[in-house]
C-alpha cells in the first residue's frame, strides 16, 4: 500500500515519527507541496492509494489524474482543500482528525488574553533591556493592566474548543455567555446561551470558536463592532475570514476595540501589507495554537487509525459519506 504525505513538515518537523503510518504502508513524505501547482501534486500521488494532507489542495482535476487513489486523510480537522463531494463521487473516502486540540486551542485563547491584560513579555523585555535597573521606583507598567474576575466573555461557537475556553475562563472569575447553533447540556453548565446581538452588547471579551462556514464568514464587522462595548477586546484563534480585517483595524485604531488577540488572518501566511499588521494593540500569532507536540502527536495517531480502518474495510470520522 503506497501512502503519500503531501505537506508533513508543519505536522512534523523533526519531533515526530511517522512510524505510526509506516508500519501500515510504503510511506513517502513530503514536506511541502505547492499550494496552486497542481501538476506537482499530481506527479507526487503518482501511484499512491492513499494520500495524506494538511493544506495541500486535492482538486478534481487532481482527483481525475489520479485514478489509482483509493483514500484520503488529513492531518488536520477541516477539509475544505480537499473536493470533498467529488471524491465521494469516485468512491473515495475522505477523513479528517477530530477533537485532536481542544485543549491547546482553548488554552492558546486564553494566552492571547493574558497577554492582552499583562503584556509579559513586553515587561520581561523592558527588564531585560536595562529599564527596571534605572528605575526610580521599585516597580513600573508600560501599559494598563487589566483585572478579568467579574468581567463577561463572550464566545460564538461553543463546541468542544468554545466549552474549554469557557471552563479556563469561569476558572478566572468570568461570567460566560455563549453564542451556538447546537446549546447542550454540557454548554448550559459552562455558559448563558444568548442571540448574538446581546453576546455583541454584554461581554467585555469575546472569543471566536465558530467554524468557517458562509453564515459565519465576515461575522466581525463594521456593523458587528458597533454593537460591542466601547473598550471590548476580541479573540480569534479560530479562522481567519471570521473577521473583515480592515473593519477591526478601522476599529482598533479608533479605540472601539481595545486589543486584539489573533491567531489566524484571512491570507496564511499573511500578507505584508494586511492593515492588522499596522493597528493598535494587536497582537498577531502565526497559526500556532494547535501545535503543542501533544496535539500532533494526537494528529499522527488519529492518521494512522483512520488508515488503518480504511484498510480492515471500514474508514472512520468519514466527512463525506
Amino acid at each position: 500500500m503506497k501512502i503519500v504525505v503531501l505537506d508533513g513538515y508543519a505536522e512534523n518537523p523533526g519531533d515526530l515519527s511517522w512510524a505510526p503510518l509506516e508500519a501500515l504502508g510504503e510511506v513517502t513524505v513530503y514536506d511541502r507541496t505547492s499550494l496552486t501547482d497542481e501538476e506537482e501534486t499530481i506527479v507526487r500521488l503518482s501511484g499512491a492509494e492513499i494520500a495524506v494532507t494538511n493544506k495541500t489542495p486535492i482538486t478534481r482535476r487532481v482527483i481525475d489524474a489520479c485514478p489509482q487513489l483509493r483514500y484520503i486523510t488529513m492531518l488536520a480537522t477541516g477539509y475544505n482543500v480537499v473536493d470533498a463531494a467529488y471524491a465521494r463521487e469516485k468512491g473515495i473516502p475522505l477523513s479528517n482528525i477530530p477533537a485532536y486540540g481542544t485543549a491547546a486551542v482553548g488554552q492558546f485563547a486564553i494566552a492571547l488574553l493574558l497577554e492582552i491584560c499583562h503584556h509579559a513579555a513586553h515587561h520581561s523585555g523592558t527588564v531585560h533591556a536595562g529599564k527596571w535597573a534605572a528605575c526610580a521606583d521599585w516597580c513600573y507598567w508600560d501599559y494598563p493592566l487589566i483585572e478579568l474576575d467579574g468581567k463577561t466573555m463572550g464566545i460564538i461557537g461553543f463546541g468542544r474548543i468554545g466549552q474549554q475556553t469557557g471552563r479556563i475562563a469561569r476558572a478566572l472569575g468570568m461570567r460566560v455567555l455563549a453564542c451556538g447553533s447546537h446549546p447542550s447540556d454540557s454548554g448550559r453548565a459552562i455558559a448563558d446561551y444568548v442571540e448574538l446581538d446581546a453576546l455583541l452588547a454584554a461581554s467585555d471579551v469575546i472569543a471566536l470558536h465558530c467554524p468557517l462556514f458562509p453564515e459565519t464568514e465576515g461575522i466581525i464587522n463594521r456593523e458587528t463592532i458597533r454593537k460591542m462595548k466601547d473598550g471590548v477586546i476580541l479573540l480569534n484563534n479560530s479562522r481567519g475570514p471570521l473577521v473583515v480585517e480592515q473593519d477591526l483595524a478601522d476599529a482598533l485604531n479608533s479605540g472601539k476595540v481595545y486589543a486584539a488577540g489573533l491567531d489566524v488572518v484571512s491570507t496564511e501566511p499573511i500578507r505584508e501589507d494586511n492593515p492588522l499588521l499596522t493597528a493598535k494593540n494587536c497582537i498577531i500569532t502565526p497559526h500556532i495554537s494547535w501545535a503543542p507536540r501533544e496535539s500532533r502527536q494526537r494528529i499522527m495517531d488519529t492518521a494512522a487509525q483512520n488508515i488503518r480502518a480504511y484498510l480492515d474495510g471500514a474508514p472512520i470520522n468519514v466527512v463525506n459519506p
